[in-house]
């Protein structure tokens, strides 16, 4: 299996090289525009504890931080939807180490603004053997300081594409997560964070794994 870089910058390449100028050009300029003016300084920090929450899983069960810290360190990740390529290359490569990150005690969750149905989809898709939850509004995200609103100028280019967001999210705010992965120990401290806001990039797990050894 390619490694998740190469995946990733194929995938750019390609979207790139085939993608039509109407999709092209305002999908550059929002990613050009996030990467310039996003926030670093309020996105959660090392070392801060991991807010609580209760989200539905993909079979519409409530999970809470602390049913899922009960069984150990967590390896938290942020998706922007199924829709996302490179999310998806993301996920995949997740579940292709889930065995390694099991073997270090630390269990695998995804969260998405995505509503149950949907992240069900995903979950099936990918065959993922790790809860992925709903952050319908992107309520917990906002409290990690993660949020992106898009710009209403990728509206036409979502509903070319059939991606219906309002319908999948539950909402028509057109907000996103940043992409953002966190390494939480047992007792719920933040000991770990990848957050950029070029969502072509996305945190290897070779180096979440090397996070995870030295908890």
């Amino acid at each position: 299996m390619p490694g998740i870089k190469e995946e990733l910058s194929a995938t750019l390449a390609g979207f790139q090289k085939n993608a039509p100028d109407f999709a092209k050009l305002p999908i550059n300029a929002a990613r050009a525009d996030v990467v310039a003016t996003f926030d670093r300084s309020g996105v959660i920090q090392g070392g801060a504890t991991l807010p609580e929450f209760e989200l539905k899983d993909a079979t519409d069960k409530l999970v809470s931080a602390n049913d899922l810290l009960s069984q150990g360190a967590l390896l938290i990740t942020f998706y922007r939807g199924s829709w996302c390529p490179f999310c998806n290359i993301a996920l995949h490569h997740l579940q292709a180490r889930i065995d390694d990150f099991a073997a270090q005690g630390v269990t695998l969750v995804a969260i998405t603004p995505e509503l149950p149905d949907t992240s069900l989809t995903t979950t099936e898709k990918l065959d993922l053997k790790f809860p992925v939850l709903s952050d319908v509004g992107n309520n917990f995200a906002r409290k990690l300081g993660i949020v992106w609103q898009q710009p209403d100028s990728l509206r036409p280019v979502f509903e070319k594409f059939g991606h219906n967001l309002p319908k999948r999210n539950g909402d028509d705010s057109f907000e996103v997560p940043v992409p953002t992965t966190l390494l939480v120990d047992k007792t719920g401290i933040v000991r770990n964070v990848f957050a950029d806001p070029d969502y072509t990039n996305r945190l290897d797990p070779e180096v979440a794994l090397g996070w995870t050894k030295a908890l």
